[in-house]
């Protein structure tokens, strides 16, 4: 009995107040420091251009800057762009990434295909319905891509798997860095129909 009344005593000593709302503290601290202390430097075979890809850090969203060679980056083409950036988020963090806290939750297979006909402007077929990805994993594609040529005006993305479900497009917005593990906002309308 003593001992409950210690423990009773030892809990309402610690100044926060019990409450029965939930409160969204953000997310849990963390002692990773998601930042890379300096530019890895690795023996390119050929001409390189910088990316940026998002990678998962203490439960949230985080830019790192990585380089594709130039065949696989070049601009004008929005898949094979949205390829090699999504090449990038199915490679395993480096090592220094992986030191720094960085993860990656996309896995393969996974790859992009053009538009169909009749399929809105600037859609991105993926080789999996986006909705079947755990909402982390689409979150780094989604935000990853926005921020790349193969968005559409204003930086939304529209996605689609292989099946016969309409496209939808997908914003990358800070919330969604933060709580990646959210559902991601749409937008509506969609973008007009591709030219066939």
């Amino acid at each position: 009995m003593a001992g409950a009344v210690a423990l009773a005593a030892a809990v309402s000593g610690c100044g926060i107040r019990t409450t029965t709302v939930p409160v969204d503290a953000g997310p849990a601290p963390s002692r990773v420091p998601c930042t890379l202390s300096g530019k890895e430097t690795a023996a390119q075979a050929q001409p390189q251009i910088p990316v940026r890809v998002y990678l998962v850090c203490a439960s949230a969203l985080e830019a790192v800057d990585r380089t594709v060679p130039i065949s696989e980056g070049r601009t004008g083409n929005r898949v094979r762009i949205a390829q090699a950036l999504l090449g990038e988020l199915l490679e395993e963090p480096s090592e220094t990434e992986r030191e720094a806290g960085f993860a990656s939750l996309v896995r393969g297979p996974l790859t992009v295909s053009p538009p169909r006909d009749g399929d809105p402007a600037g859609t991105l077929r993926l080789s999996r319905q986006p909705e079947d990805l755990p909402p982390a994993a689409l979150a780094q594609v989604v935000c990853t891509l926005a921020e790349s040529e193969a968005a559409t005006a204003g930086g939304t993305v529209v996605l689609a798997g292989p099946g016969e479900y309409a496209p939808r497009g997908y914003r990358c917005t800070d919330s969604v860095k933060q709580r990646p593990d959210t559902a991601l906002p749409t937008t509506s309308p969609l973008p007009s129909p591709a030219a066939s």
